[in-house]
């Protein structure tokens, strides 16, 4: 076959076709940049690598093997997701890359040191490197959407776990860290009268002079609120569906329709918050807003733990279990009503490694034998705000063997996970036998993850 003819079979692209030339023997002496891989129609140049190496590094992202093997393996896996997504029309939200661009570049910052530090390690300004992070975050996002819709909903049955467990060689069962259930019980000091209102007013105050044109509602998010996140955008939360929000939230933000008019002062478990609409598209929609939370006086705080104080003394004496104490005094909404049973909400179940727990409750958990109540505490709760609370320490299983009567949600994720790579992995095979692959001499003797890249 005649080299014309091999490209036109081919379809690389004439951009390609001249950074090939950079394999020439006869250009090396001046190749600033050259390609290492093509896949279909994609060069994986040697700067991508380098610079991807880089980010990772900064990230703190450990690179197994030789980086020089396994990054562009890696690009050359994101491009094979990347054409499935341009066949399949995938598309992913402009805004939450963008969060994630600007979170990437904090990142950077906290850990070089400053914005030019960081110009200055990456060898870009600041524009160039959030443009080359929108692209790289735009392109991971699609690859999980790619990557998502192959593996779709993966069922196992607890049948299939306990035949996985049953078949795994015993060196290959993995030793489980510690871990505990625990139940809490929360009491949210009081909030003054006299506080509450100075917040409305303040915030009623903002809603005032946003109205009459004086500010800007973004300025104000970005110089006043507490949801620190959002108030880096001007307090703006991107689009959402209701069910993303709050419901007390929900209802005010999907009822405006003026986006010059601010709503009236909503209260939340967060604390309380004015909202400016921005977009209405469907059934999402994009606002901004500014939340303020009520400082907790000293005397309410003293006030909630000696009421636990009670509570405790209670409990030990028998006068009630711990269980009706929760029922009966408990403020946190989400453990209430299960007798204070904490929820691991990555792994379904009532079992947390003590990283994985609050900090202030994994410290005082620690010291507690099985059915201790604690002394009270101070905390802060998943809202951001200061809480009260006691803990009873229901159950610790010890460092062991993985088995399936405690472990049975890391046996199934292990099947889980297993399962997934091999679907990815049997459609990757599939995708390198369709491919035109070209990888430059010195870049091939690797040992990669998925060996159909060298077809002998």
């Amino acid at each position: 076959m005649g080299f014309l003819e091999f490209l036109e079979r081919m379809k690389i692209k004439l951009s390609i076709v001249i950074l090939l030339c950079t394999f020439c023997s006869a250009f090396a002496s001046n190749v600033i940049d050259e390609v290492v891989w093509v896949v279909g129609d994609d060069a994986i140049l040697k700067s991508e690598v380098e610079e991807q190496k880089a980010r990772m590094q900064y990230e703190g992202t450990t690179v197994e093997g030789d980086p020089y093997c396994t990054i562009p393996e890696e690009i050359a896996i994101q491009k094979l997701f990347l054409n499935q997504a341009r066949i399949d029309s995938i598309t992913v939200s402009p805004h939450t890359v963008q969060m994630q661009v600007e979170q990437r570049i904090n990142y950077f910052i906290s850990q070089i040191g400053s914005k030019e530090k960081m110009e200055e390690y990456f060898g870009k300004s600041l524009s160039d490197l959030r443009e080359e992070l929108t692209t790289l975050i735009e392109e991971q996002m699609l690859a999980q959407q790619v990557q998502q819709q192959l593996i779709g909903d993966v069922k196992i049955t607890p049948a299939e776990v306990q035949k996985y467990y049953n078949n795994l060689p015993k060196e290959m069962r993995p030793t489980v860290p510690t871990k505990v259930e625990v139940q809490i019980l929360a009491i949210a000091p009081k909030v003054p009268v006299q506080e509450a209102e100075a917040i409305k007013a303040k915030l009623r105050g903002f809603k005032e002079r946003v109205e009459k044109g004086e500010i800007d509602f973004s300025t104000l998010a970005i110089l006043y609120s507490e949801d620190t996140e959002s108030a880096k955008r001007g307090g703006e939360l991107g689009f959402m569906k209701r069910g993303m929000l709050i419901p007390e939230f929900a209802d005010v933000a999907f009822s405006l329709n003026d986006t010059k008019k601010v709503s009236h002062v909503v209260e939340t478990e967060y604390g309380y918050h004015i909202i400016q609409l921005i977009e209405k598209r469907g059934d999402q929609m994009n606002c901004r807003h500014i939340l303020l939370k009520p400082t907790i006086s000293l005397e309410a705080r003293q006030n909630a733990l000696l009421q636990l104080d009670s509570i405790v003394d209670g409990v030990k004496t028998e006068k009630r279990t711990f269980e009706e104490a929760v029922s009966a005094f408990s403020t946190d909404k989400k453990t209430r009503m299960n007798g204070g049973l904490m929820m691991n909400q990555q792994t379904g179940d009532a079992h947390f490694q003590y990283q994985e727990l609050p900090a202030e409750v994994a410290r005082v958990v620690s010291s507690l034998n099985e059915g201790d109540v604690s002394k009270p505490f101070v905390m802060v709760d998943e809202t951001g705000k200061q809480v009260c609370a006691i803990v009873k320490l229901k159950k610790r299983i010890t460092t062991h063997e993985a088995n399936i009567e405690d472990d049975f949600q890391e046996i199934r994720e292990m099947l889980k996970a297993e399962k997934c790579e091999k679907i990815i992995a049997d459609w990757i095979a599939e995708k390198q036998k369709e491919l035109y692959v070209k990888i430059k001499d010195g870049w091939q003797n690797c040992e990669f993850k998925y060996p159909g890249w060298i077809v002998e």
